[in-house]
């Protein structure tokens, strides 16, 4: 199974601050997660 959106976005957010000169989209763009994509994501996501 591929790693979720949450996992995906603390990955980017690590290698950015290693210095790896990424940077987040802003919320919108094409290729950002939509409120939908959370929505989704929040069925599926593990409770503590």
């Amino acid at each position: 199974m591929k790693p979720g959106l949450y996992a995906n976005i603390n990955a980017k957010k690590a290698r950015i601050a290693a210095g790896s000169g990424e940077k987040m989209r802003k919320p919108g763009t094409f290729g950002a997660p939509t409120a939908k994509d959370f929505k989704e994501s929040a069925k599926t996501a593990k409770k503590k």
